[in-house]
C-alpha cells in the first residue's frame, strides 16, 4: 500500500498530512480553505495566461 507516490510522498504520509490539517482547522473549515486555495491558483493561471499574450505580442511585432 505504501507505493502509491504523489510528489514523492507514499500513502501512509499523506494520511498524517490530511490528519494533521483536520486537526489544525477542523472539518467545517477546511471547504473555506479548499476553495481560497482554488481561487489562488486560478488567479495564477490567468495571470501567467495574460503574461503569455503579452510577450506573444510583442514577439509578434519584431
Amino acid at each position: 500500500m505504501g507505493n502509491l507516490l504523489v510528489f514523492g510522498l507514499g500513502l501512509t504520509e499523506i494520511l498524517v498530512i490530511v490528519l494533521i490539517i483536520l486537526l489544525l482547522f477542523g472539518g467545517r473549515k477546511i471547504p473555506e480553505l479548499m476553495r481560497g486555495i482554488g481561487k489562488g491558483i486560478k488567479g495564477f493561471r490567468d495571470e501567467i495566461q495574460e503574461g503569455e499574450k503579452h510577450t506573444d505580442k510583442h514577439t509578434k511585432d519584431e
